[in-house]
């Protein structure tokens, strides 16, 4: 009986040793990473897309929910500067506030944010708003290298 508590015990110890929680990273509230992106999106919405390429690697690539494949940063800034030939009273309201998330594993830099996308059509005059979450991964010299976003984007008409 005294040998099957200890084999017992053991175990229990071996198995909460292989339960333990692994720490991959940091997540931060505030980081210049995020003053990055809320910049980027203040160009969009101004329609500087000169001033939004700025905060971008000259190699970064853009994918956006209903891609086949990512696309480079001119074409995506070329499309996202369209938005405002089809959309007037454009906004970005964050949901929240963003995340800086830095991963030890591989040494990987995300800004994670939730927004909600707003226009009025030009054409029909109705307002379409889209809740989305956006992913920026950087590189070590502070640019956004690539950027996800995630959302239902088929409710903007581009016609």
């Amino acid at each position: 009986m005294k040998k099957s508590f200890l084999f017992i015990l053991a175990l229990a110890f071996a198995m909460s040793g292989i339960a333990q929680n692994k720490k991959n990273g940091t997540i931060f509230m505030t980081h210049p990473y995020i003053d990055a992106v809320n910049n980027a999106a203040k160009a969009y919405l101004a329609n500087d897309m000169t001033l939004n390429a700025s905060f971008f690697a000259d190699t970064a690539m853009v994918w956006v929910s209903g891609m086949e494949k990512s696309i480079t940063i001119t074409e995506g800034l070329k499309l996202f500067g369209s938005d405002h030939d089809y959309y007037k009273d454009i906004k970005l309201s964050t949901q929240g506030y963003p995340d800086y998330l830095h991963y030890k594993d591989q040494d990987q830099e995300y800004v994670q944010s939730w927004w909600t996308w707003s226009g009025v059509s030009k054409k029909t005059g109705e307002t379409v708003k889209i809740a989305c979450v956006q992913f920026d991964k950087f590189n070590t010299a502070g640019k956004i290298v690539f950027e996800s976003i995630y959302g239902d984007f088929s409710k903007m008409v581009k016609e």
